[in-house]
């Protein structure tokens, strides 16, 4: 499989799987029929309040959690792709990055512990190691 078309897989899961964590806010969100916008306690008949309710803010530090992370992992994985290193080495990089965001989303969550550590630990030593290659890779060996 091309650099280009895992990468560009890569980038899908991963947007589909945000795309879940703003499905879950709204799921708990209108569960608990709590809202801090009163157009919204109105539409959907519920009550207004000064915050969200716990799930619908644990939902939104996931989401910020996957900000801080996955454009990184996508800026370095996109030119690691144009690079055209290793395919096997990328496909190892871009399945377990994506597999411990999924992860780390369904145990923060779960609000399940060591489980979300473990989860946010392996993608980021996968990102520290795919710079590692890029710089070694790209940078030192295939820079004129």
């Amino acid at each position: 499989m091309p650099l280009l078309r895992i990468y560009a897989l890569t980038a899908i899961v991963l947007a589909l799987k945000m795309s879940a964590i703003s499905i879950a806010q709204g799921r708990a969100r209108t569960a608990a029929k709590v809202f801090v916008i009163p157009e919204d306690a109105k539409m959907f008949g519920g009550t207004v309040a000064t915050e969200d309710a716990p799930a619908v803010r644990r939902a939104a530090k996931a989401w910020l959690n996957d900000l801080e992370n996955i454009p990184i992992f996508l800026i370095l994985a996109l030119i690691y792709a144009i690079a055209g290193l290793s395919t096997t080495a990328f496909l190892i990089y871009c399945v377990v990055f994506t597999l411990a965001r999924i992860l780390h989303t369904v145990f923060y969550l779960r609000a399940a512990q060591p489980g979300r550590t473990i989860a946010y630990t392996i993608g980021a030593v996968v990102s520290l190691a795919l710079m590692i290659h890029l710089f070694v890779g790209f940078v030192i060996v295939g820079g004129d």
